[in-house]
């Protein structure tokens, strides 16, 4: 099998996986809404879904269209770093519960969560640690940089601009974080 054809396949699975990151999304968001959780920044989710969308498809067009390479000491390593932040998100997600999900919804009353990643005070937004480094990583895997450049600059705008202020608003209305036993 071409480095190309396996290329494609990790890009697959990682679409697979936002799938089942939706799946479980839906249910948490869910689970937030039934006790009174509420929704900020509604306006930059549908960007950022068309964003995420658009890197996984820009990885393979890239790579296909443009004729890049695999190169291995690029490739390798920066399917280490992409897997990685698998692991990340999905630690994310486990520490978070059935408080995380894709949109920004918060429970009136419960104090953040101080647990897993979070419980870093120096890394407030570990989540997103994962997403910057897979958008930058997943494509180089197969030397797309076009594509880990362009989405790198728009998820900044993204991030920066909207995702993380709508973000910091939110917590702002919870009550102090509280020690955990865990």
């Amino acid at each position: 099998m071409t480095s190309v054809l396996w290329f494609t396949a990790l890009v697959v699975a990682t679409g697979l996986e936002r799938l089942a990151e939706l799946v479980v999304s839906t249910r948490n968001a869910r689970w937030s809404s039934a006790r009174g959780g509420v929704e900020s920044g509604r306006g930059h989710f549908g960007p950022m879904v068309v964003l995420h969308t658009g890197l996984l498809v820009a990885c393979v067009a890239e790579v296909v269209l443009l004729d890049r390479p695999f190169l291995p000491w690029l490739g390798w390593s920066a399917l280490v770093l992409a897997l990685a932040s698998q692991g990340l998100r999905w630690w994310c997600i486990t520490a978070l519960g059935p408080r995380w999900n894709t949109r920004v919804i918060v429970v009136p009353g419960l104090a953040p969560v101080t647990r897993g990643p979070y419980r870093l005070p120096w890394l407030r937004h570990p989540n997103y640690v994962a997403v910057v480094v897979e958008g930058v990583a997943l494509p180089l895997v197969h030397t797309a940089w076009l594509t880990a450049l362009v989405f790198s600059v728009l998820n900044a705008v993204l991030l920066l601009g909207f995702r993380l202020p709508a973000e910091e608003r939110a917590l702002a209305t919870l009550p102090p974080a509280r020690a955990e036993v865990r």
